[in-house]
């Protein structure tokens, strides 16, 4: 993996970084790739902090792995590359967009923009095995995205974590500080669990209302 594409991450994470689980987690998912299709592609795994750099944070939304089919991945969570069928939680995602903001849904899945313009879209595992969700689980990541969330917590502007069911709303202990926050919790938009909370609870129009009362600009959500 290139952990060059960490960008102006690296700073922020050098300590863990020099830590030896990363290394042998490094050498697991390069020796994956030898044998089976891992996903997202080579070179993708840090695609979320790459695309929104440490400054430009103002919203967080964590997801859990990333796709496992072809050509679903992006390296943000929850998105899926152009031209790919919407996943179920991803049309969910959307239509509680519509429903909060009025803005009619793409018709395609890929949330770059959204990284572009501060939302940090990260799974708490950055890698899978081609049709085997969570397959990678347990090989480390999330001690390394747990690294990855307090730094962010750490940052100095204000910023609101977007925490979608039970594996995300585990992350709230980690987010502890002075600074300027707003967690919102709510149900998965997996179509399981999206009638038990999710629909209705406003995400994107409270994340807006939260940044400009603290005298940040309303994120633009539209696709």
């Amino acid at each position: 993996m290139d952990f060059k594409r960490l960008g102006d991450w690296t700073p922020l994470l050098r300590e863990e970084l020099q830590k030896p689980y990363l290394s042998a987690l490094n050498d697991r998912v390069e020796k994956a790739r030898q044998s089976t299709e891992v996903y997202p592609p080579a070179g993708r795994e840090f695609f979320a902090l790459e695309a929104t750099p440490p400054e430009a944070v103002r919203a967080v939304i964590l997801g859990q792995d990333p796709y496992h089919e072809p050509q679903q991945a992006l390296g943000l969570a929850f998105a899926v590359a152009r031209g790919v069928a919407l996943p179920p939680s991803l049309r969910n995602i959307y239509a509680e967009l519509q429903a909060d903001t009025g803005l009619t849904p793409p018709d395609h899945g890929d949330l770059t923009a959204w990284a572009q313009r501060g939302v940090l879209l990260l799974n708490t595992v950055l890698t899978v095995e081609r049709g085997k969700a969570n397959s990678h689980a347990k090989w480390g990541w999330q001690r390394f995205t747990d690294a990855v969330i307090r730094a962010t917590n750490c940052l100095p502007q204000p910023i609101v974590f977007v925490l979608w069911g039970a594996q995300a709303q585990k992350k709230a202990s980690l987010l502890q500080t002075q600074a300027p926050r707003l967690v919102l919790n709510a149900p998965h938009p997996s179509p399981l669990s999206s009638y038990r909370g999710f629909f209705g609870s406003r995400p994107f129009s409270k994340s807006n209302e939260f940044l400009t009362a603290h005298g940040e600009a309303a994120i633009d959500w539209s696709l």
